[in-house]
């Protein structure tokens, strides 16, 4: 019998074996998160997660749904469930999924496809796609090399931007991770404009300002020349909200101000 193995810590999901991977390699890379609570290399089934744990679905305004974990899994961020002109998009992912959440989010609308910012919260992406119909994964070309399960659904794209609907648009930032990308979203209905950053910008709990960070628990900065391509990427794009990988973690106003000026902040504090 075999097993698709998650990783304690951070919640990713390996290729099906008949014992638990030897290692993690996202966990021992420098960006890894780590644990404060001692799960590093300790491994879980999915059933064994679903005995233990649940889904919470909040929808923060109309077209956005968070879905977290509770308690606390791996990273402990949340998913985004982001409307578009051609169905819904799974931003980022997370490692439960069971029969409440799968039924939660079809009433919201179902998942057309999903789009991930990094490795860090690849997560159960395949149990996730094929939930919903095999809907296509749409990650960097860059972060292949991180995918520990592969699946036909696994979609590398590559260059600076991907238009996944008339709303939505991946764009390609590099920093944390050299794939790592944001989501943009055009205002639909009373949605504004929005990006939704995972942690490739950081929204800081002030909800006034942003981080830009190879290893966010060891507050490992980006170098300066990084975080100039992170601005320039996102600098075209018009959005007044941004949304980060912790529900709190919000601008609900003013968002690409607040990136402008902690990207400035950063460079002249960080700059060689």
């Amino acid at each position: 019998m075999t097993t698709a193995f998650l990783c304690a810590a951070c919640g990713t999901q390996f290729a099906e074996s008949s014992s638990p991977p030897d290692r993690c390699p996202l966990c021992e890379d420098s960006r890894a998160f780590g644990s404060p609570r001692g799960a590093r290399q300790r491994w879980i089934s999915l059933a064994e997660l679903r005995s233990t744990h649940r889904n919470r679905l909040d929808e923060l305004e109309d077209g956005v749904v968070s879905i977290r974990t509770e308690p606390w899994f791996g990273v402990g961020q949340h998913c985004l469930l982001v409307r578009g002109a051609s169905g819904n998009v799974l931003w980022d992912c997370i490692a439960l999924i069971d029969d409440a959440t799968i039924s939660a989010v079809r009433a919201f609308g179902g998942i057309a496809r999903i789009a991930i910012s990094h490795p860090h919260f690849y997560a159960a992406m395949i149990e996730w796609s094929r939930a919903f119909g095999d809907v296509p994964i749409h990650l960097h070309v860059a972060d292949r090399e991180w995918v520990m399960r592969s699946d036909p659904a696994v979609v590398a794209w590559e260059g600076a931007r991907l238009q996944l609907d008339e709303d939505l648009t991946l764009v390609h930032c590099a920093g944390h991770f050299p794939g790592s990308a944001v989501l943009h979203a055009a205002r639909r209905g009373d949605r504004p404009a929005c990006l939704f950053s995972g942690d490739t910008i950081n929204v800081l709990e002030d909800r006034r300002h942003l981080s830009f960070m190879h290893n966010y628990p060891k507050q490992i900065p980006l170098p300066a020349p990084a975080v100039r391509r992170i601005a320039r990427a996102v600098e075209p794009l018009a959005f007044d909200r941004v949304y980060g990988c912790w529900p709190q973690n919000r601008i609900l106003a003013g968002g690409k101000r607040a990136v402008r000026r902690s990207a400035e902040r950063h460079i002249r504090q960080f700059a060689a």
